[in-house]
């Protein structure tokens, strides 16, 4: 099935059948074998080293749907109302996916897909384009990014950096022993309480932002939960509540509400992702999130993290 008039070689693509704004796309296993040859040579230490060759494992795999795939999922993620692809893969020769060989191919792959779609920034926590981290059952981090036994809540990414933040990919790359855990997604126009706060007097009031020593950034920053509209008059968002400083009574209280009234939001997504499966959204249309695990000592779950901006941001006036 193909959508928005667009043609799909070497992938399927279907609206959820429970969630139709978020579009499923997968990868043949055809596709996926010729990318996985076309690759072998080229190890993840040399695309961390060599950014041209991100471009050139990208420019891989597109021809390999004869271009198809980029514009394909831009024009997904660029139109409102959709904005978000599960990007999954047929099943092709079996591999132990906690062996090296099919992380260092997860990890390409996801690469290849950041690439073209944009530019992926660099991640301060990291220090690379991408950052790789595991949730387990205990942990004493000082951000709910690796707690497994909380919610964490609905969110915008990058909220507390100068770059802007087009689009975030979320894959996972190994899990064990895990129960729960589902990643949640709400788009802002399923909010049902979107216009109690967007035309609320605090809603364009630029707020300050900070981190923990963990993100490695070193300022603060400043902007409004809802930023400039877009050219249809609808509002986008950028928010998080663990990084938001409020400097008074007023944005306290403004900022409690807003967060209780999107954690209690019924039309909330939860999406169970497969090892090697990946969500793609588009930053200032989705919040997403991470539902609690069931507790289990040999809980662990590995994710790997790429958030950039479009083309046309890309260079220094991002």
């Amino acid at each position: 099935m193909t959508l928005l008039n667009s043609q799909c070689i070497g992938f399927n693509a279907e609206p959820h059948p429970a969630k139709p704004r978020l579009i499923v796309v997968t990868l043949s296993g055809d596709t996926l074998s010729k990318f996985s040859k076309k690759i072998k040579l080229h190890k993840v230490q040399a695309i961390e080293y060599k950014p041209f060759l991100r471009f050139y494992i990208a420019d891989c795999l597109n021809k390999l749907t004869e271009n198809t795939l980029g514009n394909y999922l831009l024009e997904i993620l660029r139109k409102r109302t959709t904005g978000a692809i599960l990007l999954q893969c047929e099943s092709i020769a079996k591999k132990d996916s906690k062996s090296i060989e099919s992380i260092d191919f997860n990890i390409l792959l996801s690469t290849a897909i950041s690439h073209l779609i944009g530019l992926p920034n660099l991640d301060s926590m990291s220090g690379k384009f991408y950052a790789r981290f595991s949730v387990k059952n205990e942990d004493d981090s000082d951000s709910y990014l690796r707690q497994a036994h909380r919610r964490m809540e609905l969110h915008n990414d990058g909220t507390y950096v100068q770059e802007k933040t087009d689009w975030v990919i979320m894959q996972k790359i190994i899990e064990s022993n895990v129960e729960g855990g589902g990643s949640l997604l709400l788009h802002v126009d399923e909010w049902q309480d979107l216009q109690k706060f967007y035309q609320h007097p605090l809603a364009k009031e630029s707020l300050r932002w900070g981190s923990p020593s963990s993100k490695n950034v070193g300022y603060k920053t400043f902007h409004p939960i809802f930023l400039e509209e877009m050219e249809d008059g609808k509002p986008i968002m950028s928010y998080i509540d663990q990084f938001v400083e409020p400097l008074n009574m007023d944005q306290g209280l403004y900022l409690y509400e807003l967060g209780e009234s999107l954690e209690g939001e019924s039309k909330t997504y939860n999406i169970t992702l497969n090892e090697g499966s990946m969500l793609i959204i588009n930053n200032y249309f989705w919040l997403h999130g991470r539902d609690k695990f069931i507790a289990n000592k040999g809980l662990h779950r590995e994710l790997l993290r790429q958030r950039g901006v479009f083309v046309e941001n890309t260079g220094d006036n991002n």
